[in-house]
Order: structure tokens, then sequence, then C-alpha cells
């Protein structure tokens, strides 16, 4: 009988190993202007795979490599690369290699490059592209930024209501064959249209592969269709995408006639950067991207820092207004901190849910009251709770009553106070126009420490000394 045979496991390297060491052996090859290895480390890589790797190289060395190996910058990977990364290399790229890029990729991804593009190429590029091209690229300009108009794709399939579903496959392979642009490359859904070009329905990929060939498009086709306008703000499209399930959805002109549409990859990368924003707005931070210095990271996250040292300046003043109270009982400066701290944690509990609920719609004028008011309740038990085991601490801790009765009294109107801003705060803000991920934790963190110095040194001065 034989042996049965070894199974030999591989030993587990993570991803993040392997682009170790893959980007040393890049680095090592741009350091000795190699642009054959250059070329042969990044051989057969998938686009976001390549992306990946570029961007992990420090400024210097990616400029460098896209002077010694410039057709490495496929149309693909310029598509995967992030913004500030894409608006770093384009002045290095001649004029050709860019034109074929937005020529070669979907036209959403292509205005997308032309943003990035210096200003004075602007013209050059747009006179090398062909009139339909340039007149994408214009038309996507003509929307503001983070909007559908901005973000949409003007390639779409499109097929009359009284078509069958063997004339909609054949006209598509037909455009195929002539290299038709107006094809794109991924698509989910065929939009059913009227004589005027209005969207009566979609048919999705799969209902179309399933039907038999003789079946009329208007009758198999799902008349719920979700119709987004271009001026749309981005961040409401992806709640529509996220809401009724869409995988792609069409965007019509101001005569409801099908001008484009948005596909879920783009949504995807939307919520993204919304959630990533909204999750740096509250710590009053904005990103480090992937080519910013030591001064531009400072200087956007400096003025934040000033603001809060105002807020805290103003808690400040408020602890020197009792600064006798505290020389006569010291007890009251080790104890204040606690009072300050607890009403910030409840405050942020409430601000995080009240933004992310207002980010969801799942906050809106119909429940607002409801949700004040379990903010309020739930504020004052664990105030109650904590307040109980504060002043039982503090009395075995300093032996003085009416202490422990102060404090307890000062955190349990602290954590309603802070419980009530959490969540008002962000609803004033947004009632104003203001983005309510931005400024609430200023304004809620100076609520609290204001309200908490001033309520407990305020009831320590009448009730103790």
């Amino acid at each position: 009988m034989s042996e049965p045979s070894e199974v030999i496991e591989a030993p587990h390297v993570s991803s993040a190993d392997l682009d170790v060491g893959h980007v040393d052996a890049l680095r090592k090859a741009i350091q000795n202007s190699d642009g054959e290895a250059i070329r042969n480390l990044l051989a057969d890589e998938h686009p976001a795979e390549l992306a990946d790797r570029f961007e992990q190289l420090p400024s210097d060395d990616r400029n460098a490599l896209v002077v010694l190996a410039p057709d490495v910058i496929s149309p693909l990977l310029l598509a995967e690369l992030e913004d500030e990364v894409v608006e770093d290399i384009l002045p290095l790229l001649e004029l050709e290699q860019i034109s074929k890029a937005m020529k070669e990729l979907d036209s959403d991804d292509a205005i997308q490059i032309f943003e990035e593009l210096p200003k004075e190429r602007h013209a050059a590029v747009l006179a090398d592209l062909s009139e339909q091209d340039r007149k994408e690229i214009e038309d996507g300009f003509a929307f503001d930024e983070e909007t559908a108009g901005r973000l949409m794709q003007r390639e779409f399939v499109a097929a009359p209501e009284f078509w069958t579903v063997h004339q909609t496959i054949q006209h598509m392979r037909t455009q195929n064959e002539m290299g038709d642009d107006n094809l794109p490359d991924k698509f989910f859904d065929v939009y059913v249209i009227d004589a005027h070009f209005h969207p009566l329905g979609y048919l999705p990929l799969s209902t179309l592969m399933r039907s038999g060939p003789d079946l009329v498009l208007k009758d198999i086709m799902d008349n719920n269709l979700t119709v987004i306008k271009p001026e749309l703000d981005q961040e409401d499209v992806a709640y529509l995408f996220e809401k009724f399930d869409l995988i792609s959805a069409p965007v019509v002109d101001v005569d409801g006639r099908l001008s484009g549409m948005i596909t879920v990859d783009d949504i995807v990368e939307i919520i993204q950067d919304e959630h990533t924003e909204d999750m740096l707005a509250l710590a009053g931070v904005s990103e480090a991207g992937l080519v910013d210095t030591v001064g531009s990271t400072v200087m956007a996250r400096a003025p934040w820092l000033f603001v809060n040292l105002l807020t805290a300046i103003a808690a400040s003043f408020v602890i020197s207004l009792f600064q006798e109270e505290i020389e006569k009982l010291v007890a009251l400066a080790v104890l204040m901190p606690i009072v300050a701290s607890m009403g910030g944690n409840t405050g942020t509990q409430a601000l995080t849910v009240a933004i992310r609920a207002l980010a969801t719609r799942d906050l809106t004028p119909a429940n607002t009251k409801r949700a004040i008011r379990r903010e309020a309740l739930a504020a004052i038990v664990n105030g109650l709770i904590f307040a109980t085991i504060l002043g039982i601490i503090t009395l075995a801790w300093f032996d003085n009553f009416k202490l422990s009765f102060v404090i307890a009294a000062a955190l349990v109107f602290n954590l309603f106070c802070a419980g009530l801003a959490g969540i008002l705060v962000p609803l004033g803000l947004k009632k104003v126009g203001a983005d309510p991920a931005v400024a609430s934790t200023v304004f809620v963190t100076t609520v609290t420490d204001v309200v908490g110095f001033l309520v407990f040194l305020g009831l320590a001065g009448a009730f103790l000394l």
C-alpha cells in the first residue's frame, strides 16, 4: 500500500507583508533608474493592486517611476488611483497619453481625470479628443461637483418598449462589433424608453438573458424605476441606492429624457468617502492625503485646535470665578474634572448617535421629539446611576456628606445638559444649513465643560462654604 502523500501548508503571508517586499523591490528599481525592472515588477497586476502599490510609494519615487516607465500608467490605473495622486502625476504625462486614457475610459472616469488636470492643459487635451468625447467632458463640467450630473456616465443601453428580447441583444452585439463608444464597458440594466426617450422601466440583464427571444420588452420590464435628476447631491444619490438596493439608476435631463446612468461601483466609493469625511469632521481634522506634507497637515488641523483652545479658555474662565472656593476646599479641584469628563462622554455618545441618524435619514421631523425625549431621559437615568456611585465614593473618600450631595447633583444636571446638547446641537446646525459633523463637537464640549464646572462650583459655593 502506498503511503499517503504529505500535505505541505504554505506559510501564511499577509497581503501587507507581500506589499512591503514588493514596494521595497520597486523602490530599489526606481533608485537604480531601471525602467525594465519596474515594468517586470508591475506586469500582470490588476489595476487596483497596481494602484495600491503605486500609492504606497513616496511622492518623489512615484514621479521618478512615471518618468522611467510612463507606459505603466495605463488608463485603468489612472481610474483606480486616488484623486490627489492623479493630480500629482498628470503634469508628468505626455498629452497623447492623457488623451488616450480619456478616450478609452467611460465618461465618468474621464471627467474625474480631467478634473485633476492642470488648467493650462485643458484646451490642448480637449482639442485632441473627438467631438463626442469633448462634448461629454463639457457637459459633465456644466454641473456642480459632487452632483449626479458630474458623477454619471454618458454611456448606457436603452431600447424602445416595442423591441423584442432578440432585437435588443442583437443590437448590443452589433454596436459592440462596430466599436460604438456609446456602449458602456460594464452595465447591469437595459433601460426601456418611449418615442421621446423618456425612461419607462428597466430590464436587468439576468431577466433579459432568461427571457424568450420573442418577448416584447414592455411586457417583461420592471416599472419600479428610480429616476435621478442631475442636480441631486451625490450623498442623496447614495442614499437612494442604499434605500432601494439599486445596482444602477438612470439620470434624466430637465425634460425627463434619459441622459446617463450611475452604477453601484461609483456609489460604494461615495459612501466610503462620505462616512470618512463625517468621521474626520467629528474629530476636527481632514484626511492626511497621500501627497500631503507636514505643513499642509498642520494648516488643516491648526484652525480647529485654535477653536478648541478658545473653548478651553472659556471653561478655565468659569473656574477662575471660583478661585476662593477652590482655595478653601481643595477637594473641589480634585473632583471637578470628573463632572466635566462624564458630561463630555455623555454628550459625545448622544452626538455620535444623532449625526449617524441624520446621515442615514433615520432622524426626521416626524420622530425628532421622540429622539430628544429619549436622549434626555437616558441622560437623567444615567446621571442618577452614576451620581449615586460617585456620591458614595466621595463620601468614603472625603467623609463629607454635603460634598457628596453637591457632586451628585452637579453630575445629574450636567449629564442631562450633555444629552440634550448632543442631539439639539446637530439638529440646530442642520436646520441653519451647516454640516452637523463639522462643528457639533466644539459646541457640545463647550456646553459640558462650562455647565459642569459652573454647576459644581456654584453648588459648592452655596452649600459648602
